[in-house]
């Protein structure tokens, strides 16, 4: 039997440690003595401490680990649990893998550029209520479909958010777009005239994101820009929904923003 300290030097594992895992039940000493309340451990102990460290190391939880040590197990449950595991350290290769692709991405543009470009991000985006109507036409055209939305919408404007534009490719004509011009709703509003609908725009689980400064009377490669960055990083654009464009003014006034979503699905 081993004093704790000699159990501790053995298994190069702390007494800080030691005490935990016998206070959560994964590892109890063999021996506690009555009078003075020191813990002993058998050598064979050793065994099993190796088992915990070795489950730490694979990325099991103590919870896990635990399980796996205390409770009766076929081999098909083991198999199960490391199964799962396996799944699970996939995924999240899988996250580090994107992660590392958007840094090599920032050290190209840095490299070709001099500079940073600004950051693709992903978000879930919540379902939103908008107010909008449709039309088809080209990017050049959308500032006098915007004067048309200010016109349809009149003095509700001051029930509306941020103006918004939805788009895909247009199965009629190549060089156009289907649009929708709308505003997001912060409130229920009574529609001014018929040429409005409102409607609820579905919850995205996963879009990629990218803000650009809108300057006047200059389009904005913001949407191009960022299809270039989900194609090179072999993302999937969802065919079923449309991108979009948020349209964001300053908090101290002056610059408007864009900010473009486009759903997309896992490589």
């Amino acid at each position: 039997m081993f004093k704790i300290s000699e159990f501790s030097r053995l298994s190069r594992v702390s007494l800080k440690t030691l005490r935990f895992y016998d206070q959560i039940g994964i590892l109890k000493p063999a021996d506690i003595d009555k009078e003075t309340g020191y813990r002993f451990y058998a050598a064979e102990q050793l065994v099993t401490l190796n088992r915990i460290l070795m489950y730490k190391d694979l990325g099991f939880t103590l919870q896990q680990i635990q399980q796996l040590l205390h409770e009766e197990m076929s081999v098909e449950q083991l198999q199960g649990i490391f199964r799962q595991k396996e799944r699970e350290m996939e995924q999240l290769l899988e996250v580090e893998q994107a992660r590392l692709n958007r840094i090599k991405e920032r050290l190209l543009s840095i490299e070709q550029k001099g500079y940073v470009e600004q950051e693709v991000v992903f978000k879930r985006v919540e379902a939103q209520k908008v107010v909008s109507f449709r039309s088809e036409g080209t990017v050049e055209e959308l500032p006098m479909l915007f004067d048309r939305l200010a016109h349809y919408a009149g003095k509700q404007q001051r029930g509306m958010l941020s103006p918004i534009v939805l788009w895909k490719e247009s199965e009629r004509d190549e060089t156009a777009f289907e649009l929708e011009i709308g505003y997001v709703l912060k409130q229920d509003i009574s529609l001014p005239t018929d040429m409005l609908a409102i409607r609820m725009l579905p919850e995205e689980p996963m879009m990629a994101t990218l803000v650009q400064r809108v300057e006047p009377f200059v389009p904005s490669t913001a949407c191009i820009d960022l299809a270039k960055w989900i194609e090179r990083n072999q993302y999937r654009i969802k065919k079923d929904q449309p991108g979009r464009e948020n349209y964001l003014q300053s908090p101290h006034g002056g610059d408007m923003y864009v900010e473009v979503q486009i759903p997309i699905e896992s490589p």
